[in-house]
């Protein structure tokens, strides 16, 4: 991976994303970065789903504790659960907040059922100015070490 700075950026609300977000790190040295959302979604799923659903309608994005300073990498995974179709809010706020150009952000997404919808559209949306490369997709807590190693080595980083 030559000396290109890389940073795994995630939030994750089960868990599920956090540990890809881990894997990532063995394999990259990166340094990781979790988005936190200032105010937590309800720790009941129906609640939290009905937050996100909300979210998702009106198009809010809610406030983080850090936006994270990217300006250092070269190279950005970006991690979410895939929530109603796309990714979670916080990312989206994430992705709002910041500045892409030139960056290349590698997606990445944890789901229950649905796969991976138009999360990679709506970053590609949200990240102008970035390339965003294949992502990795991944059913609940289903990601293997040796997938995650494969696909990173097949983006020729």
């Amino acid at each position: 991976m030559n000396n290109k700075k890389i940073l795994i950026a995630y939030y994750s609300y089960s868990g599920n994303t956090k540990r890809v977000a881990a894997k990532i790190q063995n394999i990259t040295n990166g340094d990781i970065f979790e988005i936190i959302p200032k105010k937590e979604y309800p720790r009941n799923y129906n609640e939290a789903v009905n937050v996100a659903q909300e979210e998702k309608q009106k198009d809010i994005k809610p406030e983080l504790i850090d936006n994270g300073n990217i300006k250092d990498y070269d190279i950005i995974f970006i991690g979410t659960p895939v929530w109603w179709y796309t990714m979670a809010g916080p990312v989206k706020t994430f992705l709002s907040k910041n500045d892409f150009t030139g960056k290349t952000i590698i997606p990445f997404c944890t789901h229950g059922g649905g796969g991976a919808s138009s999360t990679y559209a709506d970053m590609q949306n949200l990240a102008k100015g970035a390339e965003i490369t294949e992502g990795y997709t991944s059913y609940e807590n289903s990601a293997k070490d040796t997938e995650i190693a494969d696909w990173i080595n097949k983006l020729k980083l």
